[in-house]
C-alpha cells in the first residue's frame, strides 16, 4: 500500500499491460454465463442440455475468475472455450434462421447472443494470446 494526496491509504495505480484484453474477455464469459443460465430458464432452444448449460455456465465463470495477465495458460483455454462457443451457437443460430425461425424468436436471440458473445471473446483472447507471444520474443 501506498501514501498519496492527504496522507490516505490506496491501491497502487494498474499498470496497463500492452495487448491484454483478458478484462474484456472475463465481462464477455461472465455475460455469457448469465444469459446461458437465462436462456435455459425460460426454455430457449439451446445446442445443450440442461446439466451441459450449467456446467457450460460453470466453466465460463471460472475462467473468467482465474483470468490473469501473469498466466499465458488461462489465455490458450479461453480460446478453446471461445472457439467451442463460437461454432456450437453459431451454428445452431444458423440452423434455426434456415429452418425459417423467426428473429425474434426468444430461442433464435439467445442462441445468437451467445455466439456474437462468443465471436468477440475469441477477437480479444487472440489479441491477448498475440500479445504474450510477442511481448516474450520481443523481450
Amino acid at each position: 500500500m501506498t501514501f498519496e494526496g492527504d496522507g490516505g491509504e490506496s491501491v497502487p495505480r494498474h499498470r496497463k499491460v500492452l495487448h491484454y484484453h483478458g478484462d474484456e474477455v472475463r465481462m464477455i464469459f461472465f455475460i455469457s454465463a448469465l444469459v446461458l443460465i437465462v436462456a435455459q430458464s425460460t426454455g430457449a432452444e439451446l445446442p445443450l442440455s440442461t446439466i451441459g448449460a450449467v456446467i457450460a455456465a460453470v466453466l465460463l465463470v471460472i475462467a473468467a475468475g482465474v483470468t490473469s495477465p501473469g498466466q499465458s495458460s488461462i489465455h490458450w483455454f479461453n480460446g478453446f472455450l471461445a472457439v467451442i462457443g463460437t461454432v456450437l451457437f453459431g451454428t445452431a443460430a444458423v440452423e434455426h434462421y434456415r429452418a425459417g425461425m423467426s428473429i425474434f424468436d426468444a430461442s433464435f436471440a439467445y442462441t445468437e447472443a451467445l455466439a456474437l458473445l462468443s465471436l468477440i471473446a475469441l477477437y480479444f483472447t487472440t489479441r491477448t494470446v498475440r500479445g504474450l507471444t510477442q511481448r516474450s520474443k520481443l523481450s
